[in-house]
């Protein structure tokens, strides 16, 4: 069986794993950094300093989307919903401290903030894959969903020939 992308479903499996966990790393890195090198209180200085809109709530935001988003990216929980937040943490960074002319992010620019956006956007809309935790939170339940559904359908078609 193949994905849209041309590729098997395993591959497909295997390479949301492989990004699901270097995107993830390099946000836990990043949220772990705020919180335990800079703490929120520095995270908080930092972010007024940059003009972020109210730093008291984005510089903790910003920390546990990316040091708990990251862990949960990782495992594959929550997915959509985590990988939405870290696309929208990271698009306000964009927008609001690293929207200068210059692309790299040696010069303070954009090039970190939009990859690791556009991967978390990527993850959001394609799901974490086969290897991941939701497939085991969310997959039973559609199975029995549709059984269910299926015995229903069956049965009042039965009860209709009858």
């Amino acid at each position: 069986m193949y994905a849209t992308t041309g590729l098997p479903t395993l591959a497909r499996d295997v390479i949301a794993l492989i990004a699901r966990i270097g995107l993830g790393v390099i946000l836990m890195a990043h949220g772990w950094q705020k919180f335990s090198e800079w703490t929120i209180a520095g995270t908080t200085d930092s972010f007024s300093q940059m003009g972020v809109p109210l730093p008291e709530v984005a510089a903790p935001f910003a920390t546990f989307v990316e040091l708990i988003g990251g862990a949960l990216l990782i495992l594959g929980a929550f997915t959509p919903i985590v990988a939405v937040l870290i696309a929208a943490n990271l698009l306000g960074a964009l927008v609001i401290v690293h929207f200068i002319p210059a692309p790299f992010v040696s010069e303070g620019g954009w090039e970190l903030v939009a990859a690791l956006s556009a991967g978390a956007l990527l993850i959001a809309a394609m799901g974490p894959g086969r290897f991941s935790v939701d497939r085991f939170l969310f997959t039973g339940s559609k199975k029995s969903k549709s059984a269910s559904r299926a015995a229903r359908t069956s049965g009042a078609h039965s009860v209709a020939t009858a």
